[in-house]
């Protein structure tokens, strides 16, 4: 049953809502209602112009409508006069299929429709930048290894106290917060749980993270790679397979290789499988092939993987199984979508386990050492690459569907026709080389 935003409004002090979604490249896009207005808005959904966005639209079409999932609500903790709703995209009355919040939804039914829940926890990394963005927040940050520097968090204890204070207030469970493996960088964790539940608070959490940096006079970035010198941010993700009630998981089994039952090893083969058709989504930019084909910082290891492998809990591999409980993927982004991040492991764990999919005996050598001796499958050097994949992938076609499979490659080539556009013969020869 939907909540009656308006009494929970006046119950908490909210006298705005941001009626959010999240188009094809991954960009937040919002319209600010007052709360008088928003159970009107929760009825008839409000209106938006999609063409004005990266949607597969065009400026004749009728208005795209929002309808907000009142599930999601949040009030933002470091602004309480406003709260935050996710939504649903529809079209003339319909769900735009190419929405990703729409296709996770759709597959999660799906993957709930087979006796299945899908579960997740994400460690996204962020760095910390000057107002500008042009230098590091803090030039002090200069270890060659600062991986868990502790005077460095405590210099950005402000900053990283309020969004973990924020994520207890909302009732996340954060658990650790650590100064990550590039100087300037960090990292927060919290509790894992349903697919759709962390698909909204990664999308909620990029925004937070972000306010609350500019509210102390910085500036937080995802971008994969924003310096060529430093290790870049990833975005891991962790998934365990529960039953459909999501009361039990279905992922151990103490008799088995790496304490893992059947359904986990067939769920990491689709993710094998398929890596090199989905990478498009995990790491959806130009500039993510910089982190994924980066060459070892100056702290000794990328801590990204180009190669389609899995090993057990070992993190020069592309899939880590770090207990016996869940797997983890390494290879998305700071970049990534959050909805088709998710997306992307419920059709992997869909088609593993209708297919019952083997993804061999798991590997245990230094990837960052030998990975090139190894005979595997390896990801694209370069978005244009990824993007050819991703056009020619029955996978894609069959668990997104031709509509989002076009949509999603119309913004995507777009975006790559506006970069070469800007660059010279030399940078071009360099960026799909590197």
């Amino acid at each position: 049953m939907a909540k009656d935003l308006q009494k929970w409004a006046e119950e908490r002090g909210v006298e705005y809502f941001l009626i959010s979604y999240t188009d094809l490249s991954g960009v937040q896009r919002s319209k600010l209602t007052p709360t008088a207005a928003i159970n009107g808005m929760c009825k008839n959904g409000a209106g938006f112009a999609g063409f004005a966005s990266y949607l597969d639209l065009n400026p004749a079409d009728s208005d795209m409508i929002a309808i907000p999932d009142t599930e999601s609500v949040k009030q933002l903790p470091w602004n309480k006069e406003v709260a935050w709703v996710a939504s649903d995209l529809t079209l003339d009355g319909k769900l735009i299929e190419h929405g990703p919040r729409n296709v996770l939804k759709r597959l999660r039914a799906q993957f709930k429709g087979m006796g299945y829940s899908l579960f997740s926890g994400i460690e996204p990394e962020f760095f910390l930048l000057s107002e500008d963005g042009s230098e590091l927040s803090d030039n002090q940050d200069k270890a060659t290894k600062p991986c868990y520097d502790q005077l460095a968090i405590m210099r950005r204890l402000d900053v990283i106290k309020e969004i973990c204070d924020s994520m207890i207030e909302l009732g996340w469970s954060p658990y650790q917060n650590d100064h990550e493996d590039a100087n300037g960088q960090f990292e927060i964790n919290w509790g894992f749980g349903d697919c759709l539940e962390t698909a909204d608070r990664h999308a909620f959490s990029k925004f937070m993270i972000q306010s609350i940096a500019e509210k102390h006079g910085y500036k937080a970035t995802f971008m994969p790679k924003p310096f060529m010198h430093l290790t870049g941010n990833g975005c891991h993700i962790h998934y365990s397979i529960w039953s459909a009630d999501g009361t039990k998981s279905l992922f151990s089994n103490a008799n088995g290789v790496l304490g893992l039952a059947d359904i986990a090893f067939n769920f990491i083969g689709g993710l094998l499988k398929n890596a090199t058709s989905y990478v498009a989504m995990t790491n959806p930019t130009v500039n993510s092939y910089k982190r994924l084909n980066a060459s070892t910082t100056a702290s000794g290891a990328t801590w990204s993987p180009n190669a389609v492998t899995y090993s057990g809990n070992n993190r020069s591999h592309m899939i880590r199984v770090p207990e016996d409980n869940r797997v983890e993927s390494r290879v998305a982004d700071g970049a990534t979508n959050p909805y088709l991040l998710q997306s992307v492991g419920l059709a992997c764990a869909i088609e593993g386990i209708k297919n019952t999919l083997n993804p061999g005996e798991p590997l245990y050598n230094n990837m960052f050492v030998d990975g090139n001796d190894v005979e595997c499958d390896r990801l694209p050097q370069n978005l244009l690459d990824a993007l050819r994949n991703f056009e020619n992938s029955d996978f894609i076609k069959e668990y997104f569907g031709e509509e989002f499979q076009k949509a999603f490659l119309l913004i995507k080539k777009q975006e790559w026709t506006d970069y070469i556009s800007q660059i010279s013969d030399w940078e071009f020869k360099t960026t799909v080389n590197c």
